[in-house]
């Protein structure tokens, strides 16, 4: 019987990285699966390999399970203050900058740090640094383009004849009838 192989394009080894990077407890699986392989016989060259990873990440895995058991496997808790943002205020977010600022009551153009953190202020009552709002934006998969300033130039067409205009009319002005 032929192997079975996943032709999907959009299934790659580096999508489902990113996805673990996404999804809460994604790494959790990645260092289990790391675990099976290396109690099946990988060495932690392979499974850096395997997962994009470097070797000395692999081999702190394999101490850290020699230390601890089963414990190693967990993830530790992340030191800092939790965001914010929730899940529906995120989406929220995203929604209102996929709009002009124009429509939700801002008088701008375009989105910027300073707009959304007016923006967080005023709808959620969440203060953020100018550049935390930019970071946000960058996050949502939104790019912070800064405005293009294009000056008009003139042509030679017409400047001819708008020397001799000027030359006729020099003699002071002329009364309309």
């Amino acid at each position: 019987m032929k192997a079975l192989s996943i032709k999907h394009s959009a299934v790659t080894r580096e999508s489902l990285l990113r996805m673990a990077e996404e999804i809460p407890g994604g790494w959790i699986g990645i260092r289990i699966a790391g675990y099976l392989l290396i109690l099946s016989g990988w060495t932690s060259s392979q499974v850096a390999e395997l997962f994009g990873l470097t070797r000395w990440a692999v081999v702190k895995w394999i101490h850290k399970a020699n230390e601890k058991g089963l414990e190693a496997v967990k993830d530790r808790p992340r030191p800092g203050k939790p965001s914010q943002f929730s899940e529906d205020i995120m989406g929220e977010l995203e929604q209102t900058l996929s709009k002009s600022p124009k429509e939700v009551g801002i008088a701008r153009q375009r989105w910027d740090g300073v707009v959304l953190a007016e923006y967080l202020k005023r709808s959620y009552h969440i203060n953020v640094h100018v550049r935390h709002a930019q970071r946000l934006i960058r996050k949502l998969g939104f790019s912070l383009r800064r405005p293009v300033y294009r000056f008009l130039q003139a042509s030679q067409e017409g400047v001819e004849e708008f020397r001799k205009e000027i030359k006729k009319n020099s003699t002071g002005p002329q009364k309309q009838r």
